[in-house]
């Protein structure tokens, strides 16, 4: 072990190096193989989803599968267009982030410029306990209250509709994007509120002005969070949206997702091994590569216009 002598005016000091501590040691193994089990975890998700949709594609032209306008996997005579399940999935994502985006975006607002901290420290708790409820509650009250409701209030939609499933799909995600986003906004830091109130800026300005621009990557990254939650929710869709595969933009019709496919035919009487069991694990690798893309495109949006404060 070296030892290295210096000299302070006339006292000599040692300085020896330090027993190398092998509890430092264990925990950053420890946490390195938390990040591992993450990274394994996502390749086998791939791998589960890749080999069993290689044999699908073998059989169905890749071509058929993302332009055909026909998805009849599991009838006599089938057809493999997955197009109307990437438009059911994107209108319910679409209807749903109109609620969750602004809703949510004005909470967040609303907890860190103008509640007073005992008030957020009651409202912050009780709004995330929107996101405590199973998804299947969620459903069950989309098709027994809210699509009755929509009916009496004169709007023509059916027992099953995108609508009703839309905006409780809205609502579940209102408290990630309000905690998000409340998260960030507290995170700018105060002198910037202080210098637009030293301007003579009144109290919303402040808060749409200077807060949200400077706290805009972490609104961005409590949408995507939302957007990619709201592609892959499975039972409020499956209950209450339908499960008539056609594409149409209207949200009072019914409708089926991807996720929606995947649940229903995954509990139900399909052959292992067949060409129809096969589809659950292409529309899977589908809906995988558009949650990927969304984040890919988000993650490039958040680096570019991230602000740094010191």
């Amino acid at each position: 072990m070296a030892v290295r002598e210096e000299t302070l005016g006339a006292q000599p000091i040692r300085l020896r190096a330090e027993r190398r501590r092998w509890s430092e040691d264990v925990v950053k193994i420890v946490l390195a193989l938390c990040a591992l089990v993450s990274v394994a975890t996502t390749v086998g998700i791939v791998i589960a989803l890749l080999l069993p949709s290689i044999e699908f594609f073998r059989e169905i032209p890749i071509k058929e599968f993302l332009t055909s306008d026909r998805w009849a996997p599991l009838f006599a005579n089938p057809g493999y267009g997955i197009r109307p399940l990437i438009v059911g999935t994107l209108v319910v994502t679409f209807w749903a982030g109109l609620v969750a985006m602004p809703l949510g975006l004005g909470a967040a607002i609303y907890l860190s410029e103008y509640a007073r901290p005992r008030v957020r420290r009651t409202l912050k708790p009780a709004l995330e306990v929107l996101a405590g409820i199973p998804t299947v509650v969620y459903g069950f009250f989309a098709l027994t209250f809210l699509t009755p409701l929509l009916q009496d209030i004169g709007l023509d939609v059916g027992t099953f509709n995108v609508l009703s499933a839309s905006i409780v799909i809205g609502v579940m995600l209102i408290p990630v994007v309000a905690s998000i986003s409340e998260d960030a906004m507290s995170a700018v830091p105060q002198e910037l509120r202080d210098g637009a109130y030293g301007l003579g800026a009144s109290r919303l300005q402040v808060s749409t002005r200077i807060v949200v621009p400077a706290a805009v990557s972490g609104i961005v990254a409590a949408y995507v969070l939302a957007m990619s939650r709201a592609i892959g929710e499975t039972m409020i869709v499956l209950i209450a949206a339908g499960q008539l595969a056609t594409i149409t933009f209207n949200p009072l019709e019914q409708m089926s997702t991807m996720t929606a496919f995947i649940a229903a035919t995954g509990t139900g009487d399909v052959p292992t091994g067949s060409i129809a069991y096969k589809t659950i694990f292409a529309v899977g690798l589908t809906l995988f590569c558009i949650t990927f893309l969304l984040n890919v495109v988000a993650i490039r949006f958040v680096r570019r216009f991230r602000e740094i404060y010191e």
